[in-house]
């Protein structure tokens, strides 16, 4: 499979097949809010286009990094949203870099957004077109957050080799720049158990596809399921 390792401000062009890394916190907080019983994530640009979609419609709930702020419903940690009731609702999410990355490739043929949480059903949609290629977008820190970097490789690896060892992705991301910041506090809207969760391999059995509906970047999980020809289909 033919890769490339790309940061945001490297994207040149709009990949056919683009997945977007962002393990602390973007994409495992949207697989949190899923096994919540979100139906699905709209990504917005900006937070004010966020505060505008729920204005827009009543019952949705708006999720942004950093600390609570009047409007919005949620904070982009995983740790504090696995209490919430998300059963049935639209769950809107603009971050620093997970939802600018995935905006920036929403023309793409195919998105998937992922971190540890979802590896290995990310991996089988891959395995499951064969040779073709995938741009994996490290989000964080321009290109350069370590724990992205760590998961893409991995996810990449696993597509190829299924029994891949992940111990070395794993302690990479533990000991990355945002690791530190979460467990010294830097950054805002922290639970402490925010750095666990990220960390958590497989902990959940769907991959998750970003695709336009009605002019938004919709996230929506999806789970690859066995093919007759032994790859993975994906179903919803």
């Amino acid at each position: 499979m033919n890769t490339r390792f790309l940061g945001i401000p490297d994207l040149t062009e709009v990949p056919s097949v683009a997945v977007m890394v962002d393990v602390m916190r973007a994409y495992t907080v949207a697989a949190w809010a899923f096994a919540r019983g979100a139906e699905r994530i709209v990504l917005a640009e900006s937070p004010q286009e966020a505060l505008a979609l729920k204005a827009r419609h009543p019952g949705w709930l708006a999720l942004k990094d950093g600390a609570p702020a009047p409007g919005f419903d949620a904070v982009n940690s995983p740790g504090l949203l696995r209490s919430v009731d998300l059963g049935g609702r639209t769950v809107v999410q603009k971050t620093t870099a997970g939802t600018v990355g995935a905006l920036a490739v929403k023309e793409a043929s195919l998105v998937l957004c992922a971190g540890f949480v979802v590896a290995e059903a990310t991996a089988r949609v891959l395995r499951a077109r064969g040779g073709e290629g995938g741009t994996f977008v490290v989000t964080g820190e321009d290109g350069r957050a370590d724990e992205d970097l760590a998961c893409a490789q991995y996810i990449a690896r696993r597509a190829t080799e299924a029994d891949t060892d992940p111990g070395e992705f794993l302690h990479r991301a533990a000991g990355s720049r945002a690791a530190t910041e979460l467990a010294d506090g830097v950054r805002q809207g922290v639970h402490p158990d925010d750095i666990a969760l990220c960390l958590e391999l497989d902990r959940f059995p769907f991959a998750m596809v970003a695709a336009s509906e009605d002019s938004l970047t919709v996230l929506r999980p999806y789970h690859p399921t066995p093919s007759p020809a032994g790859g993975a289909a994906i179903r919803p």
